[in-house]
């Protein structure tokens, strides 16, 4: 099982002429949020502890690690036991609500949710949505 990979987005329905990079943003913002929520495992935190700290310094964007160290792929490796339940829940293309908020959250007004761009401000205003999705969803899963 792959939760994403960039390549699904730059190798199908993508935009013509925006650079490939636009393709992480999605994910890499997630990652930056599971990061930020100690959802990854331990073998994910321990292969990337400096880009780990790259991140938390602001560095380094979670679409940066995204992209440097993920090749641009999400498994479920990478992430723990809580962080898979609620990324199957959540991040689910196809089910989950991930898409809609990213979009309602950053995509406003732009030509397509590739044109978000990965700046800290971006990533803040999807991280309040994110915690909050977050909180609701232990509520209800315990």
């Amino acid at each position: 099982m792959v939760y994403d990979k960039a390549k699904w987005h730059y190798e199908g329905d993508f935009p013509e002429g925006l650079d490939s990079y636009q393709a992480y943003i999605h994910t890499g913002m997630f990652v930056g949020w599971l990061l930020d929520n100690d959802l990854m495992s331990e073998d994910f935190k321990g292969d990337l502890a400096d880009e780990i700290e790259q991140f938390r310094k602001k560095e380094l964007t979670g679409t940066q690690l995204f992209q440097q160290c993920c090749d641009g792929t999400l498994l479920p490796e990478d992430i723990n036991e809580p962080g898979n339940r609620f990324t199957l829940a959540y991040f689910d293309f196809e089910k989950g609500q991930y898409l809609a908020d990213y979009e309602m959250t950053l995509g406003q007004g732009l030509p397509s949710i590739y044109h978000v761009a990965d700046t800290w401000e971006n990533y803040d205003k999807l991280k309040r949505v994110l915690d909050q999705r977050f909180a609701d969803w232990k509520l209800a899963n315990g």
